[in-house]
């Protein structure tokens, strides 16, 4: 072992943490509050379904009357597939360089405050 962590340049202590760790797979244990809190989550997400986690957290809080940690609730839910779907992103709109007007020999030209077209003299607000 010694050699390997002379070609490795690591300390002994560090490799054996790390041979530890990866041994033994650490999984998590469900606490009888989780499940607790699961029933009150689900019984809250029919009410309201459109509800994420944190509005569900305040709600857990309010109903409670004590303090909830908003991972906790994000974990069970997660680990539940009880979480909302994430927004698409807005659609990129890409500019061609094309300007279509209603009529041609329009001229377009703008101050801070409005845009204004004029065709010769005549003005259009």
């Amino acid at each position: 072992m010694s050699r390997i962590c002379k070609a490795l340049e690591v300390s002994q202590s560090n490799l054996y943490e790390r041979l530890k760790k990866t041994s033994s797979s650490r999984k998590r244990s469900v606490t009888i509050h989780d499940q607790k809190l699961l029933l009150l989550i689900r019984q809250i997400r029919d009410e309201r379904p459109t509800y994420g986690y944190r509005r569900v957290t305040a709600l857990l809080r309010k109903s409670l009357n004590q303090a909830i940690n908003p991972k906790r609730v994000y974990r069970i839910v997660k680990e539940h597939s009880l979480l909302l779907q994430k927004h698409g992103k807005r659609p990129v709109r890409v500019h061609d360089g094309k300007i279509i007007t209603l009529k041609s020999n329009l001229r377009w030209c703008s101050d801070h405050f409005s845009i204004q077209c004029w065709n010769g003299d005549q003005i259009h607000v």
